[in-house]
């Protein structure tokens, strides 16, 4: 199995750590314990000092912690030539960033504003697309992209309101990704990961219903871990996933399956 998972040594860019519940950090620990090499980016001086802190009381290291705003092109670009001087290629993007203001997501959908639904769609959904195109020249062995969604890009889940419409265009472009990036072996997929208490989960307001009743209707009757969609994650970086891409897969206890 070890032969098989094939991840030891190899360089992982892990995008969207904000603190100690985010999905990020469950697959950067995962990604560890399997002796991956660890490359974080952060947008501002607090998310890579929380990085730190992190790493420094889990005893982890990080090969490299780079700044890039997924909002602006040239930032994306200069933190991919940044790595790109520092290691010979990478094998691997964690792509776990979303993004809505408060009041698009507390309010009616119909009421959402047109700035917003622009922000929602430009850092949780184009900003996949803007890092593939600046990843995937170093990926020069192939490797794998990652992206995190929700349930709520294919079902109306209260409260999610714009995010669910900016995860739908987040799997739409996982799967034109796939087809762009799959003659150079480089696969794209999603983890489409059941509810969590991360911080983004905190601007949905119906979020500790949504936890109370997937307890009650998902066939595992709980709800999952970080750890399990970091173990998902793991996988789907790895060899042991090298026939499938431009897939949305499921970790949330069989969820998505139930009327």
């Amino acid at each position: 199995m070890d032969e098989l998972l094939k991840i030891k040594g190899k360089n992982i860019v892990i995008m969207g750590v904000a603190n100690e519940r985010s999905l990020a950090w469950g697959v950067a620990r995962t990604l560890h314990q399997a002796g991956a090499n660890l490359i974080f980016t952060y947008r501002k001086e607090r998310s890579m000092d929380r990085i730190n802190k992190l790493l420094a009381t889990h005893e982890m290291e990080a090969k490299l912690i780079v700044q890039c705003d997924v909002n602006d092109d040239g930032s994306i670009q200069q933190a991919f030539v940044k790595i790109g001087k520092e290691v010979e290629a990478i094998h691997g993007v964690v792509h776990s960033l979303a993004f809505a203001h408060a009041e698009d997501l507390r309010g009616d959908f119909i009421d959402t504003t047109r700035s917003g639904f622009a922000f929602a769609q430009d850092t949780s959904a184009y900003s996949l697309i803007a890092v593939a195109k600046q990843a995937s020249p170093l990926m020069t062995e192939g490797g794998s992209i990652v992206t995190m969604s929700y349930l709520g890009a294919e079902r109306v889940l209260d409260g999610y309101n714009v995010m669910g419409i900016a995860k739908a265009s987040l799997e739409a472009s996982v799967k034109y990704l796939a087809a762009n990036l799959g003659e150079n072996n480089i696969r794209v997929n999603a983890i489409s990961a059941g509810a969590l208490r991360t911080l983004s989960a905190k601007g949905v307001p119906s979020f500790n219903k949504i936890l109370a009743i997937v307890e009650e209707t998902a066939p595992l009757k709980r709800n999952i871990t970080q750890e399990e969609v970091g173990k998902m994650t793991l996988a789907v970086l790895s060899d042991l996933s090298s026939g499938v891409t431009g897939e949305v897969i499921y970790v949330d206890g069989g969820y998505n399956i139930m009327g």
